[in-house]
């Protein structure tokens, strides 16, 4: 009886390990790259660059969320910004098609070290950072670390500080290094399938889900192994980073604009939106109503004139900067 469990069970593990084989091979075909993956030595980054109208536009930087990728942002915001601005969006490291090579880089400052990366690839020194949930964490570490190549700040439904709830049993699991892993290769796929529907409507609560939303951005890209685990310790030592990285928000001296729905039910706004005005010097706070945790698809108007906003913001600060002596 015990030998016919032992094969039960390893003819169960191989039939899921194939099928999530399968269905990654199925994903990457159907939502393959469409920008440039860039090779660094801490691994690739998948970037999507489109020129602006006219070469001294200002450059805009798209940072998407947690479990999510390039895709979101650049489909919801592009083409509200398109010729006007030199638009940039990144997969952030371990997400999309861009790579991790060490666990540390669930750090948002180390993340923040392939985007200086890729700027310096591209040619661009100053630039607009837009950060989106998680990807607000990622925004304020890049303004800490690489001040002079910040322009503005635009944070959407950030998270930037401590709360006071836990995280779900499946990201402390797929967090583990051994355990984690194998439940990533193993069930991570066929669940997240079965759950994303789920998912998706907890995450733009009250809005509706976009149409057409899980297709457009490649929603399932995030089950995939390595994705599902980097994903997972990124939200798992979230709040440890966050924590002290808080401590700092005051030096950020760029023009800030922050917006956010005040139905947001994924990252409340009065933990982190409002205390991140605070924190902030000359930080403004637009605050959406009826909006959830996704403004950028229901209220993109806003967050597009939020980056309007920073740029006459950073234009008016250089132009009241004294002139060096010749």
């Amino acid at each position: 009886m015990i030998a016919g469990l032992a094969v039960f069970l390893v003819a169960a593990c191989a039939v899921l390990w194939l099928f999530s084989r399968l269905a990654v091979l199925l994903l990457e075909r159907r939502f393959a790259p469409i920008g440039s993956v860039l090779d660094f030595p801490f691994g690739r980054v998948h970037v999507v660059d489109r020129a602006a109208a006219r070469p001294d536009a200002p450059c805009i930087v798209l940072v998407h969320g947690a479990a999510g990728n390039l895709r979101d942002l650049l489909h919801a915001l592009s083409g509200h910004l398109a010729g006007r601005f030199r638009i940039i969006v990144i997969d952030r490291p371990g997400h999309g098609f861009s790579t991790r090579r060490d666990p540390v880089w669930s750090e948002p400052r180390r993340q923040a070290e392939a985007l200086d990366a890729v700027l310096t690839r591209l040619g661009v020194d100053r630039a607009i950072i837009v950060g989106q949930s998680w990807g607000g964490a990622f925004a304020a570490a890049f303004a800490l670390r690489y001040p002079r190549r910040i322009q503005g700040l635009v944070f959407v439904s950030p998270a930037t500080h401590p709360w006071p709830s836990g995280i779900n049993w499946h990201t402390r699991l797929g967090a583990q290094p051994v355990v984690g892993r194998i439940f990533a290769e193993l069930a991570a796929m066929p669940i997240g399938l079965a759950l994303i529907p789920c998912a998706l409507r907890s995450i733009f609560e009250p809005n509706a889900v976009p149409p057409n939303y899980r297709a457009r951005i490649g929603a399932a890209l995030v089950l995939r192994p390595r994705t599902f685990v980097a994903n997972c310790r990124d939200i798992a030592d979230f709040y440890g980073h966050i924590t002290e990285m808080g401590a700092h928000y005051h030096r950020i001296d760029a023009p800030t604009e922050i917006v956010t729905g005040d139905e947001d039910a994924i990252v409340a706004p009065a933990i982190h939106a409002f205390a991140l005005a605070r924190d902030i010097p000359g930080a403004r706070l637009t605050v959406l109503p009826g909006v959830g945790h996704m403004p950028h698809w229901w209220a993109p108007e806003a967050v597009v004139e939020a980056i309007e906003r920073v740029v006459i913001r950073s234009q008016r600060k250089a132009a009241s900067r004294p002139v060096a002596a010749e």
